[in-house]
């Protein structure tokens, strides 16, 4: 493993005194979340007055931090026939709607089969971003979360809770310690939808901009268990279950999360609903409205049998969660042209979504996008 020449060195101040390690780091503006400062501090990166340290320890004032920042590791990732629906595709960008099941990007358990394994052998090489450089007095740089950071898949990918990134001066768009080749955003393996990967880097890096100054124009709708309000916004606390690393909650956790819905179409006991979000956490329209009581049919990780029995067995027909991101709107980074692209909702979630409308129905809101089947 090869690490920078100069590593990055913080003195302790008495104010914060008590701190854990991987807090203390995580508030210090690097392009790493804090689970990816936890690994990076297990992996001997970081020591405290010269010696090995814990994620959990905490701090004194005056101690010494070096952080020798590994470069980030280039995926192995080979080229595979997979077929794609593609909407839109030229020299700098490729945009895509993704099947629900199919998996971003190679993880543990996932090496093959994957978004990016078909791309790479669609498009040819994509653009590995930039490595991330210490330097020995770091300017205070922000960083950033997308969802989809979405985005982001931890049931594949236990690095996706957050996807930093830094300005092109100074670019780390490694995930996990891994550069994913023209890797913007992402969707959960069971969340079909827009997605746009990039062919060269400076597109890459202009996207990953529109993003974190949250220009960028996604739109998601979802299948729900019981019946919404009009409209709202869900804004909480969010982290990692503090009992199932798989599942993340919104009750508890040190990050904000914020997301933003709209009824379209009420039935008999579920709801057709449009979302939007604000902050880009992992799972985060699944935990949001599963936590509030109204879980997404289909959901494996977060729903629960509907107590309408109907919807249920409606829900039962539903291969993977009903949520589907169906419009995406950007600013091309070469051209300047304004892009918006959608897509109807796969085959399952259209069925029933009619299956829904045929039971006798409660108020309708407004009229849904969603095509009929």
């Amino acid at each position: 493993m090869t690490t920078p020449k100069t590593p990055l060195t913080y003195t302790v101040s008495k104010a914060d005194t008590g701190l854990r390690l991987d807090v203390y780091l995580s508030q210090q503006s690097l392009p790493f979340s804090r689970s990816q400062l936890a690994r990076r501090i297990e992996a001997g990166e970081v020591t405290i007055d010269g010696k090995p340290c814990r994620p959990g320890q905490k701090l004194r004032a005056g101690q010494i931090l070096s952080f020798a920042v590994a470069d980030p590791k280039d995926t192995q990732t080979k080229p595979e026939n997979i077929p794609l629906c593609i909407l839109f595709e030229d020299p700098h960008l490729i945009v895509v709607n993704k099947p629900a099941g199919l998996v971003v990007h190679p993880a543990p358990g996932h090496e093959t089969g994957t978004l990016v394994s078909a791309l790479l052998f669609h498009c040819g090489s994509l653009p590995k971003p930039p490595v991330f450089r210490a330097s020995p007095s770091p300017s205070p740089l922000p960083s950033v979360q997308t969802e989809d950071a979405v985005l982001d898949e931890p049931d594949s990918d236990d690095d996706a809770e957050d996807l930093a990134v830094l300005p092109a001066s100074a670019s780390s768009f490694s995930i996990g310690g891994e550069r994913r080749p023209g890797i913007v955003h992402r969707l959960d393996a069971g969340t079909s939808g827009v997605l746009v990967c990039a062919k060269d880097e400076p597109t890459l890096v202009g996207l990953q901009a529109q993003f974190q100054i949250h220009s960028i124009e996604r739109k998601y709708v979802a299948l729900v268990d019981g019946v919404l309000p009009d409209e709202g916004t869900f804004s909480t606390r969010y982290g990692r279950h503090p009992r199932d690393r798989k599942r993340f909650t919104a009750r508890s956790g040190e990050k904000h999360a914020v997301t933003h819905f709209r009824t379209l179409e009420r039935f008999s006991g579920a709801t057709l609903v449009e979302l939007r979000l604000e902050t880009g956490r992992t799972h985060q329209i699944r935990v949001h409205l599963s936590e509030q009581g109204f879980p997404i049919l289909g959901d494996p990780l977060y729903g629960r049998p509907s107590r309408n029995r109907a919807v249920q067995q409606i829900a039962s027909t539903v291969l993977h969660q009903a949520l589907h991101a169906q419009v995406l709107g950007f600013e091309h980074p070469r051209t300047g042209q304004m892009l918006r692209f959608s897509a109807p909702p796969p085959p399952d979630f259209l069925a029933a979504l009619s299956a829904l409308r045929a039971k006798p129905a409660t108020t309708t809101q407004h009229d849904a996008p969603t095509p009929h089947p």
